[in-house]
């Protein structure tokens, strides 16, 4: 199951709510640069499409494509099962809705394709502890400290962040008798 921030889940909430499942205005706390990155980061993960406006219709205007048409951004199915929504086929998206043109950014599918199979440069920190913790018997936090000069709050920062939530690797800890508690790389 897709995992969702709460703002991601408020929008969506709100565009099952509405007519053509459109899920706009996004909240109000939300402008700007922050709500281009988390509708970027929705669009990415198929929770959200953009859409040509019906302006018949009065749809709210997510951003103009430059030749004199806007886009609307509306919820997917998968958008909505990722809230526990089961969609209906009959509701599915608005007749005029069209894919929208791609965005004049070169390269903009390989960027999200780079990004999703991420690999650090050879020779550096975060490449030394991945090594560490694809051996066979981990490392531990001490261990990693003396390798890479890190303190210790950086070293469980970079397993957090970097590690998992980044380059989506699976890693877990284990105590180990006379060693203490040693991390692995599944």
């Amino acid at each position: 199951m897709t995992q969702l921030s709460d703002t991601q889940a408020v929008i969506l909430s709100a565009a099952a709510q509405r007519p053509e499942r459109i899920a706009l205005p996004l909240p109000e706390s939300l402008r700007g640069g922050a709500a281009a990155k988390v509708v970027s980061t929705m669009i990415a993960k198929g929770l959200l499409q953009e859409v040509e406006v019906n302006s018949r219709r009065g749809e709210p205007v997510w951003r103009e494509t430059g030749d004199g048409h806007g886009t609307t951004l509306i919820a997917t199915d998968a958008g909505l099962v990722a809230i526990g929504i089961e969609p209906d086929d009959a509701e599915t998206a608005p007749a005029s809705a069209t894919q929208a043109p791609p965005q004049d950014r070169a390269g903009d599918s390989d960027a999200e394709a780079a990004k999703s199979t991420r690999t650090p440069r050879a020779g550096t920190k975060q490449a030394a502890l991945i090594a560490m913790l694809r051996a066979p018997d981990g490392a531990t936090i001490a261990e990693i400290i003396t390798a890479t000069g890190w303190q210790a709050h950086t070293v469980r920062g970079a397993i957090a962040g970097a590690l998992k939530k980044k380059l989506g690797l699976e890693v877990t800890s284990e105590k180990v008798e006379g060693r203490g508690r040693a991390y692995r790389i599944v």
